[in-house]
Parts: structure tokens; C-alpha cells; sequence
């Protein structure tokens, strides 16, 4: 059975402002930094014999500061693209187009369907299920680590609304018994 873990990628000036970032390529901040520093002791990657990261330049760096350097980028990673609500937060949304709107269960304008996302995050659960390794790493993004986890667990999206994921966090996904489990979360 693999393990497969999830890294969220260190702080960025809009994560920290909570704006919600897709496709915008934003650098870590240095407090983002020192999180994915952080993550040094607790990883070692010689244990991994399957490393992926989004190609997003925040997952790529939250990876190389963690000391992994042999990561092998997939789109399948990358954040949900927000479309049109890009850049903002979640209060500018609900002020400017929709009072009651949330993720989960709106969606967006311009982005990705809830099912898009999903059937890519499908592909890197295949992935790392037929990859044969023990222990399996993503270096990725705050909803699409919720998507991820749930798609390794069959749980439906709308779930995602109660996994917030904390930037520069580790995650492990593994079995329970018979059952896809969330065996840590936000650790």
C-alpha cells in the first residue's frame, strides 16, 4: 500500500491575504519560505519513490526549500482555476456578484467545474495507487489538496468546505483496514 502525503505550498502574499490563486505564479513570501524550510526535518527524500509538484512556482519552491529536488511537475496539480473571481477573496466575492457563494458549491465564472478538477485529481490518485512505492509526496495547493484527498477517500466535493488545508502543511493519505483514509491532516 502506498502513503501518499500532501504538502501544501508556504505562505505567498495572497494566501496570506486570502486571496484565491490559480493560475497568478506568486513567489513565496520569507515567511513562506521558512515554512517549507520547516519541513526539512520532518521529510526525508530518500523515503519517496514517487515526488510530484504543480507546476505553480510556490508548490515548485515549497518542494526544493523541503529538499526535494527530483520532483516531476504535472498540471494535474495545479490549483482550481478560479476564472474570473482570480485575485479576490471570498468577502470582495460575496460583496460584488453573489451574497451566499462558496466553492463548493457555486463554482465560478470562467474557471473549472467542480467535475474538471476532480477528474484530473482522479488521475494523480491512479497515479500514485499504480506507482508500486510505499510513499508517494504532492507538493500542491489549498483546494486542490481538498480535492485530492477526497477523490483518494470517494467522498463527494462538497466535503471540501470542512478540510481547510494550512499553507506549508503535511497531510497523509494511506488505508485504514479496508477503507482509503485520511490518516493525518494538516500536521
Amino acid at each position: 500500500m502506498t502513503l501518499l502525503y500532501l504538502v501544501r505550498h508556504g505562505q505567498t502574499e495572497w494566501s496570506k491575504s486570502g486571496q484565491h490563486t490559480s493560475f497568478t505564479d506568486l513567489d513565496l513570501t520569507p515567511e513562506g519560505e521558512e515554512q517549507a524550510r520547516a519541513l526539512r526535518p520532518r521529510l526525508d527524500p530518500s523515503e519517496f519513490g514517487l515526488v510530484l509538484s504543480s507546476p505553480r512556482l510556490r508548490a515548485r519552491r515549497t518542494a526544493e526549500l523541503a529538499g526535494f529536488s527530483n520532483y516531476v511537475v504535472t498540471d494535474d496539480l495545479q490549483e482550481w482555476n478560479y476564472g474570473e473571481y482570480e485575485g479576490k477573496t471570498s468577502a470582495e466575492i460575496r460583496a460584488e456578484h453573489h451574497p451566499g457563494w462558496r466553492l463548493w458549491f457555486n463554482g465560478v465564472p470562467g474557471g473549472e467545474t467542480a467535475d474538471e478538477v476532480r477528474q484530473r485529481l482522479t488521475r494523480v490518485v491512479r497515479l500514485v495507487r499504480s506507482s508500486g512505492v510505499d510513499k508517494a509526496i504532492c507538493f500542491g495547493h489549498g483546494h486542490a489538496s481538498r480535492v485530492l484527498a477526497l477523490c483518494w477517500m470517494d467522498f463527494p466535493l462538497i466535503f471540501g468546505q470542512a478540510f481547510p488545508v494550512e499553507t506549508a502543511s503535511l497531510s497523509i493519505l494511506g488505508r485504514e483496514k479496508e477503507s482509503w483514509a485520511m490518516l493525518r491532516w494538516n500536521s
